[in-house]
Order: structure tokens, then C-alpha cells, then sequence
């Protein structure tokens, strides 16, 4: 099973010029590592402060495009893992070690990541097989077949 760690934003994070205190950065370095020598991550990065990106609105045909910094930063991500574990109960462990992100809060959400079995009901086998197919495809694919 595939899981995203979700790391949400916090104001600290979403600041111009964020940088991690740099023991927090050796540690997550560390933790990175065990992660790594597990073969339980797939992927992983940080990601800029929503200043720098955008969101695309839709609605019917229509699409708007509004220019960050977004306002909820409960609701923003920092950064993510891509786990590949056997349950939810061991990607909330993996989760439960990483290191603390300083005085300030934050909250990692965990996501199971869909695979193509979950649309049996509604795709036939071959639709399944050719989608997969085409996944793997993509560089640096991984994912269960």
C-alpha cells in the first residue's frame, strides 16, 4: 500500500525566505535516512511557501487562476513522503518518529494513494491492465502491480 505523509504549512513555514532551524534540518536529514534504508520511501520533498505558487479554480467551463499567498495555512503543505508500507498503522508509526518541527505546531496528514484495483467495480480487468501499462510509462514510476 502506497501512503502520502502530508506535511501541513504553519505561518513559520509560509514566511518569504523560510529555512528550517538547521539542528531541525539534521534531523529530518537523519530520519530521511532511516526512511531511505527501510525501502519505505518512495518520494519525498519539501515545497516553497504558497507566496510562489497558485491555484487554479473551476467551475463548469471556466477557470481562474489565483496567484498565492493562500490565507488558511492550516489547510497548505509544506512538504510530503511517499511511503510504500503493508497498513495505515505502519505509515502512522513511520510518521509518529519524524522529528519535531521546533516550538512551533504542526500536523502531518496521512492519505492512502489509490490504486487501480480500487475501480474494479467500474473499470473491466484489460481497462486496468492498459492503465497501468501506461503508468509505467512515466519515469521514476512506482507503484504496486
Amino acid at each position: 500500500m502506497r501512503f502520502m505523509a502530508i506535511i501541513k504549512a504553519n505561518p513559520e513555514t509560509e514566511k518569504e525566505g523560510f529555512h528550517p532551524d538547521p539542528q531541525m534540518l539534521q534531523d529530518m536529514g537523519k530520519f530521511n535516512e532511516e526512511l531511505m534504508k527501510a525501502g519505505v520511501v518512495l518520494a519525498m520533498d519539501g515545497l516553497h511557501p504558497s507566496s510562489k505558487g497558485a491555484r487554479v479554480k473551476f467551475s463548469g467551463n471556466s477557470r481562474i487562476v489565483v496567484d498565492g499567498p493562500f490565507t488558511e495555512t492550516k489547510e497548505l503543505i509544506a512538504g510530503f513522503w511517499i511511503l510504500k508500507v503493508k497498513s495505515l498503522e505502519e505509515a502512522i508509526e513511520w510518521v509518529k518518529r519524524a522529528p519535531s518541527g521546533g516550538p512551533d505546531d504542526y500536523e502531518i496528514e496521512i492519505r492512502q494513494i489509490g490504486e487501480m484495483e480500487d475501480f474494479a467495480s467500474i473499470l473491466t480487468e484489460e481497462e486496468i491492465q492498459y492503465k497501468k501499462a501506461k503508468r509505467a510509462e512515466l519515469p521514476n514510476q512506482t507503484f504496486n502491480n
